[in-house]
């Protein structure tokens, strides 16, 4: 599945671990040009290290979402080295799981920093390009819980939510410039994500959970291809899916 992928230079935010990372490399492996976004320079760095080193076109930039300077960099960076930004994808996101009773206030904020103002950072930096151009594709990445509300998950959920409501409006207000728009809500993937969550027992009861029936984070790397890989009046606009044994 190359088409619509090869030569396309994908920006991807969230790229040191993870769904991000599994992105980078199913998309570099199909001759997509990748541009890793991450505050972990050191695992960017080695990842576009062994894209290269296996014939890929990959270019670390050390990227913070919360800081919109840092994101435009790191979208200057690809439209400078590469000519162009063809896809963004918005991926970076936290989960640090606790009843709204636990006063997690500063995990509240966080979350929204890099769920939410991580997100429009990315498109505040890639659209005005694509508008120019007439032609791009953003991909913000939700979850199931943009969808459903679990107790517990309650401004995780808002956060999920919010960049469902963001990815609505964008598709309808870039229709007249040939834009596309795309947003992904995974369920249960074998990621780092639960490692955000320093509720020792939500955490342990979360694992337990997501270890009897995650699927790897390729899965959510093929839903990316699959969107990208459309023909150019194809607009997948919303995806969502769960491990098969996943209730929720």
């Amino acid at each position: 599945m190359c088409q619509g992928i090869e030569n396309k230079v994908v920006v991807i935010t969230g790229a040191s671990s993870g769904l991000g990372e599994a992105a980078a490399r199913h998309l570099a492996e199909r001759g997509a040009i990748v541009v890793l976004g991450a505050r972990r320079q050191e695992r960017i760095d080695a990842l576009a290290m062994e894209l290269t080193s296996r014939g890929y076109r990959a270019v670390a930039v050390g990227t913070d979402v919360t800081d919109r300077t840092q994101v435009r960099n790191l979208v200057d960076t690809a439209a400078r080295e590469f000519g162009r930004v063809d896809v963004m994808l918005n991926n970076a996101g936290l989960m640090p799981l606790a009843p709204l009773e636990r006063l997690k206030v500063d995990e509240w904020d966080r979350m929204i920093d890099v769920n939410v103002k991580g997100v429009l950072y990315g498109i505040a930096a890639a659209l005005p390009p694509m508008l120019e151009r007439k032609s791009g594709h953003i991909i913000n990445v939700s979850s199931v819980y943009g969808h459903v509300v679990d107790p517990g998950a309650t401004v995780y959920c808002a956060t999920k939510f919010a960049v469902r409501a963001l990815s609505e409006g964008l598709r309808k207000e870039v229709k007249p410039y040939n834009i596309r728009t795309t947003v992904i809500s995974p369920g249960a993937v074998a990621t780092e994500l639960l490692e955000h969550i320093v509720e020792k027992d939500i955490q342990e009861n979360t694992k337990e959970f997501v270890a009897k029936i995650a699927v790897e984070a390729d899965t959510f790397a093929r839903m990316v291809a699959f969107a990208m890989s459309q023909p150019q009046d194809v607009d997948v606009n919303e995806i969502l899916f769960r491990p098969t044994a996943q209730p929720v």
